[in-house]
């Protein structure tokens, strides 16, 4: 009886460890997805599949899926290393309409033997259609990228990255639209010991609550971003609000907001940067705050009063 068992066991382990071995090999380094396709499919380039959530678990670490044709591809939450392209080669943006979801990209990658815990999100274009909560969320992780890409509508943030563990988690976002967020445009921040870091080039965003905040331990630079039209109870186009954060504003366009820079905590520093029709703007509540000489201010005659800063 005893070695009947014991041979049942055996026959039960086998089985589990090829079907597993079957399930590892069954995943392609590149999916595919397609409008047209079906989650029932490979997810190859001539049998693709339908969302971004059914080509996931047929797509290796590290791996990618690529998208043939515009379609909607629905919310993705990532827990392994990867590239979601939405195909940017003339056939328009991979569309993720996340209306009454928490996200529409959710990054919680823990698995130690991930060891770049990278994700890249390129050609995407993601619509809270005002019921959306954040349009990318990231609270695990090493290394975030995010290109080519629209987010619009949000009752949250367009891109929140909250950390909470040691990680110095890094953010980079290159030709980026954000617009029409009841929250934050984009906001970093580590609620641990660990921080987040970012560089922001040719990143829109207009009509936000604050258009990019620095909160708890978080160092940025942006440069060549146009800010604007924030218009929640602080309406800054640039917060700084965490003690030891640092944001470094070069070469952006930033007006109509209720500040332009606004220094709670930790540190600004402004440089050839053009000010235009912000109520306040440079606005410097507590921590430092300095400029170099070298932007223009114009623009609302009661703006004329900015808060003192340094020029050093």
């Amino acid at each position: 009886m005893n070695k009947g068992r014991l041979t049942l066991n055996i026959l039960t382990t086998i089985t589990f460890i090829l079907a597993l071995a079957a399930m590892t090999q069954a995943q392609a380094t590149r999916t595919w997805v397609s409008g047209v396709g079906d989650d029932v499919n490979p997810c190859s380039r001539t049998a693709p599949c339908k969302t971004y959530a059914g080509a996931i678990s047929k797509t290796a670490k590290d791996g990618e899926i690529s998208t043939l044709d515009p379609g909607g591809f629905g919310t993705l939450t990532i827990t392994k290393s990867i590239t979601v392209n939405g195909g940017g080669a003339g056939q328009g943006y991979g569309s993720v309409l996340s209306a009454l979801a928490p996200q529409g990209f959710l990054i919680n990658i823990t698995d130690a033997a991930d060891v770049r815990k990278t994700v890249r999100l390129n050609w995407l274009d993601i619509n809270g259609a005002s019921s959306g909560t954040d349009g990318v969320r990231m609270i695990a992780g090493n290394v975030l990228y995010i290109e080519n890409t629209n987010i619009d509508g949000m009752t949250g943030d367009g891109v929140d990255i909250n950390m909470s563990g040691t990680t110095v988690a890094e953010l980079y976002m290159r030709n980026v639209s954000i617009r029409n967020c009841v929250g934050n445009g984009v906001i970093l921040n580590n609620s641990s010991t660990g921080s987040v870091s970012a560089a922001l080039e040719n990143v829109s965003m207009n009509t936000n609550g604050d258009g990019f905040e620095a909160a708890l331990r978080s160092n940025a630079v942006l440069r060549n971003c146009v800010i604007s039209s924030s218009d929640g109870p602080g309406g800054a186009g640039v917060r700084v609000s965490g003690a030891t954060s640092v944001v470094n504003v070069d070469s952006c366009s930033i007006s109509y907001n209720l500040s332009g820079v606004r220094v709670d905590n930790g540190t600004a520093r402004v440089s050839n940067s053009v000010f235009t029709n912000n109520v306040t703007q440079l606005h410097q509540v507590s921590g430092t705050l300095k400029t170099y000489g070298t932007n223009r201010i114009d623009g609302f005659s009661n703006a004329g009063v900015i808060t003192p800063v340094s020029q050093s």
